[in-house]
């Protein structure tokens, strides 16, 4: 028994929530760190508030995957929680901006910490089960092709995010600057529409979609190992949240493997994602460091925001392509060559003359991000029971987490001390950790990369 091959509209629409899904993170990555600076952070605290997204990540995506592997309702089996994921994020999209308004009660400051707090942790609810659901609705020789289009989607949707400020500000003459201490209207406005964007594409996938039953993948697991017995279907029935623990202690070799390159790649973004707003307002546009309120520094956040974007539309782009050039040179050569063009892109901006030469360099990050986000996921998703889909994919967030939690304490006191608070340097060592994790790939044991399309 072997599961339905899809046709391209149908792996489409089981996507299409992490447009929504990416449109938020594009609009948390390209701005938080601004909007944390306009309530009165200094640079060097921004990665200890950006803490709250691994942490949130670290705890709830296992969770949330041990649950959903072992959870079925008539809603479906993963549909129930990025639907809850959604609904809870888009509250924390639209009170982040506004965080001012409750300065009354505590410092405006941490109120936009709290619903950054509330964002990721339902970024995260919606996020697992999403990638869980790929892996459940596709065959082995589908994986790569699954993952390459919800790829094309995150770019699309990081796209739009990343350039609504400045669509509202020079589209539609929304204001773009605003009293000291309160966010712009184009900022405000902007997490508003990608709130309502997040709900309307999870439900686009909600209502186009069907989930295999346990039953069913049950049958499509003891297709594929027929010396199995029904005893363990029984046995994932009954799992304990604590296993978890066991879980990870067994985790295969190719997961094994992934992990560092896991480390490296999402130490470099966690950095790059944090510091590139006031990198690129003192090293391109002249800046103090003690500067986050004037226009010029709004102007930076804003071209930030067209960076971003292109870099996810390039990833969208490319993610179409990777599929083929996988099947050409194996899906772990693809991933580290893209690793390479990523941290040598990293490093370039520290070399750019002025802010329009920072779209070359854009390039080269958008190809590395479109194999961060499908080649490692493809690699696992052949390495694992669907029976252990989800809390796999919840504990290999592990390796995505633990890199941000350590760049997140380090990064900080790194720009205040060692770069003199130049943040640029933080970019260049996000670079060099690309390089480190395209080294590490080439380690992978990817057993079935004869069937990636």
């Amino acid at each position: 028994m072997k599961k339905r091959t899809l046709g391209f509209w149908e792996i489409w629409n089981m996507s299409f929530g992490f447009l929504g899904i990416q449109m938020g993170f594009a609009l948390q990555n390209a701005n938080a760190s601004r909007i944390l600076q306009i309530f009165g952070a200094d640079v060097h605290e921004l990665s200890w508030f950006w803490l709250i997204a691994p942490i949130m990540g670290l705890i709830v995506q296992p969770i949330i995957g041990h649950y959903s592997d072992n959870t079925w309702t008539r809603f479906g089996r993963r549909k129930p929680f990025f639907l809850l994921g959604a609904v809870l994020a888009s509250v924390g999209m639209i009170l982040i901006p506004q965080a001012d308004f409750m300065i009354a009660i505590l410092p405006a400051l941490w109120v936009g910490a709290g619903m950054l707090m509330i964002m990721d942790a339902s970024f995260n609810i919606a996020m697992e089960p999403f990638r869980a659901l790929v892996a459940d609705n596709l065959s082995d020789e589908q994986t790569t092709k699954g993952f390459s289009i919800q790829t094309a989607l995150i770019g699309i949707g990081a796209v739009v995010g990343s350039w609504l400020p400045w669509m509202l500000t020079n589209w539609f003459g929304v204001a773009k600057t605003s009293a000291q201490g309160t966010v712009p209207d184009n900022l405000l406005w902007s997490f508003i529409i990608g709130a309502i964007a997040l709900i309307g594409s999870i439900l686009i996938t909600i209502f186009t979609t069907k989930e295999y039953s346990p039953e069913e993948l049950a049958q499509f697991e003891a297709s594929k190992n027929p010396n199995g017995n029904s005893e363990d279907v029984a046995e994932e029935r009954k799992a304990k949240l604590t296993d978890i623990f066991e879980d990870f202690r067994k985790m295969p070799e190719t997961m094994r493997q992934l992990s560092w390159v896991q480390f490296f790649s999402w130490f470099a973004l966690f950095g790059m994602w944090v510091f590139a707003v006031p990198a690129i307002a003192q090293h391109i546009y002249g800046l103090p460091a003690e500067d986050s309120s004037s226009e010029v520094y709004q102007e930076a956040g804003n071209w930030v925001g067209i960076l971003f974007g292109i870099y996810n539309g390039i990833s969208a782009i490319f993610a179409f392509l990777l599929p083929y050039i996988a099947k050409r040179i194996s899906r772990k050569k693809t991933h580290a060559y893209s690793l390479f063009i990523g941290g040598i892109g990293l490093i370039l901006i520290y070399f750019m003359p002025n802010e329009y030469w920072l779209i070359l360099p854009m390039f080269c990050i958008g190809i590395a991000w479109a194999s961060i986000l499908s080649m490692p996921y493809a690699m696992l998703a052949g390495s694992i029971s669907a029976k252990k889909m989800g809390v796999y994919m919840g504990i290999f967030n592990f390796f995505i987490v633990i890199p941000q939690i350590i760049n997140g304490i380090i990064g900080g006191p790194l720009v205040k001390y060692a770069y003199d608070n130049q943040a640029i340097f933080a970019l260049v060592v996000s670079g060099v950790s690309f390089i480190i994790a395209g080294l590490l790939s080439f380690k992978i044991n990817d057993k079935k990369d004869t069937v990636n399309v």
